[in-house]
């Protein structure tokens, strides 16, 4: 005979990290993020930082987990970098939710849906930025080749990010 459970899909495949994980990767995305374009100004279509977000966004399938860390993560971002206080803040808050909104209904550890929705969101993001900041001009050609580019670096981050994981 079947028995019931109680458990959501959420609570059966919510994933944990060591806390030091969860502190030191978004942090180390954020300073890569505000430093590295000053070295290398190509650098700057990356977005570690929102990789970063989807990643625990998607692997913790909270959407107020992945709304907190969104706006933590762009509030620190924009304070190193100069676009206005609040643009990336409101941005990857809105993002890291729907990330984890998406995540309780999909399977995302596969690595196609992975690539998928970091390709939709990363645009999303941009469109977000855009409206948000009235003085940064949209580039057909920029915008559509930056999802593409956080794809691309998105999957070793998320290969190297999978080690960490605890399942709980």
């Amino acid at each position: 005979m079947a028995t019931l459970s109680y458990t959501t899909r959420r609570q059966a495949v919510e994933q944990t990290f060591p806390l030091a994980v969860m502190v030191i990767a978004p942090l180390l995305a954020i300073f890569i993020q505000a430093y590295l374009p000053k070295i290398f100004p190509k650098f700057a279509i990356l977005d570690l930082p929102l990789v970063v977000t989807l990643y625990f966004a998607l692997a913790r399938r909270s959407p107020v987990y992945g709304a907190i860390l969104g706006a933590s993560v762009g509030i620190w971002q924009d304070a190193l970098t100069n676009l206005p206080l609040g643009v990336n803040g409101v941005c990857k808050t809105i993002v890291g939710y729907m990330a984890a909104s998406v995540s309780m209904r999909l399977d995302v550890d596969n690595q196609g849906t992975r690539l998928l929705l970091v390709i939709i969101l990363s645009f999303i993001n941009s469109v977000l930025r855009w409206l948000l900041n009235v003085h940064q001009d949209w580039r057909w050609g920029m915008e559509a080749l930056r999802p593409l580019l956080n794809t691309a670096i998105a999957l070793p981050i998320f290969a190297l990010l999978d080690m960490f994981r605890q399942r709980s």
